[in-house]
């Protein structure tokens, strides 16, 4: 059994990256820039957002965050990623989620340039994913995908399980195991809360992603022998015995399944880290594009 170590892999993609912008700067060249919206005060959002800001500062990448108090009405925020839309300094936008209840989703993320869209949440580019095309790829996926590729996993022809429908994670990550690139070519089942026989599903996998938010929900007499387990979840479990009064824990019984397994990604330290590094790499994307397109 070998750990898929986030922070190895996440630092790596963000060493490539940092050298890069020094090289930008040697060159006396614009620097990437990233703006974050956080509307509210959801803790496990400003932590995130929080982790982004000094990630862009650890590699050379100018950001800003906007917050926004919890009232705020839609149009006034649809009227905010306006304003950076139009402006030419800034090559990505990401809108943290998730908004209050009276703000429509949708319409906020619809609102994005498509082109600063380094969430990978618009219709379009959420269409170009799935015909295959270059694009913007949601972070936590893309994350995924960059860990395969660093361990150099095998998963031509593999049975990948993917636990989990949503937009973000689980729909794009089942399209982009099925692709011809590189790390796909997987035959992909998508389980959901109504799938049937579950663990039936999960034991012919040769990989499987988790990601459906109930800790310890993947059990080791749900994975057959030398399985690859990609462990998505993240959720806060009471814990008196912690200061903060609670446990991080993932979608995975990780002390009973890793025996059974090949590869398997830890929580923390997994494929959260691996998120942060592939939005980096989605706003660098995004920045070159726009120096392409500026000639």
């Amino acid at each position: 059994m070998q750990i898929l170590d986030g922070k190895i892999v996440s630092q790596s993609v963000k060493d490539d990256l940092k050298s890069k912008v020094d090289l930008l700067k040697q060159q006396g060249k614009r620097l990437p820039f990233l703006a974050a919206v956080i509307v509210g005060n959801n803790g496990a959002s400003e932590t995130y957002v929080a982790s982004k800001t000094k990630n862009c500062d650890d590699i050379g990448f100018l950001s800003t965050t906007l917050r926004f108090e919890e009232t705020i009405p839609e149009d006034e925020l649809i009227r905010v990623v306006e304003e950076l839309n139009s402006d030419n300094k800034i090559d990505g936008i990401l809108v943290q989620l998730p908004l209050p209840q009276h703000i429509n989703n949708e319409s906020i993320i619809n609102t994005i340039n498509p082109s600063k869209d380094v969430d990978g949440f618009h219709p379009m580019s959420t269409g170009k994913l799935i015909q295959g095309s270059p694009t913007f790829i949601p972070a936590t996926p893309y994350g995924v995908m960059l860990m395969l590729a660093h361990y150099n996993i095998e998963t031509n022809g593999k049975h990948a399980v993917v636990i989990g429908r949503s937009n973000i994670v689980g729909r794009p990550m089942s399209i982009l195991l099925s692709q011809q690139i590189p790390n796909g070519n997987c035959t992909v089942t998508l389980c959901h809360s109504h799938t049937k026989n579950l663990k039936e599903i999960c034991f012919q996998a040769d990989i499987i992603i988790a990601a459906l938010g109930k800790p310890g929900f993947l059990t080791a007499d749900m994975v057959k022998e030398n399985s690859v387990i990609i462990d998505v979840g993240i959720s806060r479990v009471a814990d008196e015995s912690k200061k903060s009064g609670f446990t991080i824990k993932g979608d995975v019984d990780f002390e009973n399944v890793a025996s059974k397994s090949s590869y398997i990604t830890p929580v923390p330290g997994g494929v959260g880290l691996m998120t942060i590094a592939a939005l980096l790499k989605n706003t660098f994307n995004a920045y070159e594009m726009r120096e392409a397109n500026s000639k």
